[in-house]
């Protein structure tokens, strides 16, 4: 089952871009990365699913619903913005306390055990309170009611490291409680660690989406090669060959496909040293975003 379905998805703006024709279907219990650098529309597409903004064209539900349209599905769902902003004069405890007035439970114990989580003192004034702190109380604030769907704006910055790897170890065990988590991020390691599936979203088009598994397999791989003598640009002209640099007798690049195909190549070359190595989730994206240029 998806919990959510995003169709061709488009939203306009009159001086700058938005996104278009987004297409995403999230399945139940997934934990789906949404990557792009800052200004690529992640924030655009999640709140135009929420309904917060309305689409130019396109469709996007939840639980099979149009936020628009069934505003009660948003009881389901916990969001964090990627920036929050409160009520300066209210006690974080206030705010959640008034947050949490919105769903049919007691929330009160499960307040308690996120702030002890997430090292948030509950007594304090919201302006007293960091930008990573008011980071912390949009984290509580969204998981209070134990939803069934998280959706995560850049969740993380403001958080300092310590406080990032108990946020992943905290929507970890969120996930395996049954929760469907949909996160967008510009740091390639969060995505990394957490999440089974990914989409790549540039210039407000989603260019690529694939399994975590797969960008990782060993279809890819980073080479660099030193050889003897001068090496020949066209030599490495071939399928599957991506982010090329050669300088003087080195050549570096990914390659992914048959890797035979490429180590006959090479075999033309007399080598001094050759590196093959698994590159990280940065190398295959800016992979993805080359090909698209």
């Amino acid at each position: 089952m998806n919990v959510i379905e995003i169709t061709n998805l488009t939203k306009n703006y009159r001086k700058s871009r938005g996104i278009i024709d987004v297409n995403l279907n999230i399945e139940e219990g997934e934990i789906f990365g949404f990557i792009g650098p800052n200004g690529a529309g992640k924030s655009t597409t999640i709140r135009t699913l929420l309904g917060l903004i309305y689409p130019s064209q396109g469709t996007a539900t939840i639980f099979g619903k149009n936020c628009m349209e069934h505003p009660e599905v948003r009881n389901e769902l916990g969001y964090l913005p990627s920036e929050v902003f409160y009520y300066d004069n209210m006690r974080v405890i206030d705010l959640l306390k008034y947050s949490a007035s919105f769903y049919k439970k007691d929330c009160t114990k499960r307040i308690n055990e996120l702030a002890e989580v997430m090292d948030l003192d509950l007594k304090k004034k919201i302006d007293d309170l960091s930008f990573g702190n008011k980071k912390k109380v949009g984290i509580v604030q969204g998981l209070l009611h134990e939803p069934k769907l998280i959706i995560l704006d850049e969740p993380t910055s403001g958080l300092d490291p310590l406080m990032q790897q108990k946020f992943f170890e905290l929507i970890g065990q969120e996930n395996k409680k049954g929760a469907t988590i949909f996160f967008s991020s510009h740091i390639l390691g969060e995505v990394q660690k957490m999440c089974s599936r990914v989409a790549f979203i540039k210039e407000g088009k989603i260019i690529k989406t694939e399994k975590m598994s797969t960008l990782q397999e060993n279809s890819y791989k980073r080479f660099s090669i030193e050889a003897k003598a001068e090496v020949n640009k066209e030599t490495f002209n071939i399928i599957g060959v991506s982010s090329l640099e050669v300088k003087n007798n080195t050549a570096n690049f990914i390659f992914k496909g048959n890797i035979n195909s490429i180590m006959k190549k090479i075999s033309e070359i007399e080598l001094r040293n050759i590196s093959i190595e698994e590159p990280d989730l940065e190398e295959i994206f800016m992979h993805y975003y080359a090909k698209e240029d």
